[in-house]
């Protein structure tokens, strides 16, 4: 059975359809494509109180993984990781610096996202959460991080042993 996964629009201009979500089907079609169960698209505004509560829902559903992109910047308006932080049982940090990392090969604005990563703890259920940017080419630097990790991950979250058969790190 697929694990469940929810993408999160968060942009006025897309709430509003002044645009099209450009990087929401990104990560969904990437996510589909790990073999995830992808819910519907989520598209809302930026605002701190609407974020949280979609994230609140979207765990309470089942996800697994849930993605946001857009409101990752320094704008007044980019509050997601604002809405994100107090869900968050404890941060993944180095998830978030390698997306940075990862997008600053391409442009230095990649610097500018204040993205999170961390794992959420809501009545029982047990979930990854990462906030993308919200370009096209940050979602996808957000997916060939997240990519090889993000089974992984929820596997931990459900307390599987690490992999054994892999060559032991050397100090």
């Amino acid at each position: 059975m697929p694990y469940r996964a929810t993408v999160i629009t968060c942009s006025d201009r897309a709430a509003d359809n002044v645009y099209e979500d450009r990087s929401g089907p990104v990560l969904r079609e990437a996510l589909d494509g790990l073999g995830f169960d992808v819910a519907e698209a989520v598209i809302v505004p930026d605002e701190a109180e609407v974020i949280a509560t979609e994230i609140r829902l979207a765990v309470a559903d089942g996800a697994r993984v849930v993605l946001t992109t857009g409101g990752t910047g320094v704008g007044p308006r980019d509050v997601t990781v604002e809405a994100t932080r107090p869900l968050l049982t404890y941060e993944v940090p180095g998830v978030a610096e390698a997306v940075r990392s990862l997008g600053s090969a391409n442009t230095p604005l990649s610097w500018l996202s204040r993205g999170l990563a961390g794992v959420i703890e809501q009545d029982g259920n047990r979930a990854f959460v990462f906030n993308a940017p919200g370009s096209r080419g940050g979602a996808r630097d957000a997916i060939a991080v997240l990519g090889p990790l993000l089974v992984h991950i929820v596997q931990q979250l459900d307390g599987a042993d690490h992999d054994l058969s892999r060559p032991a790190s050397q100090d």
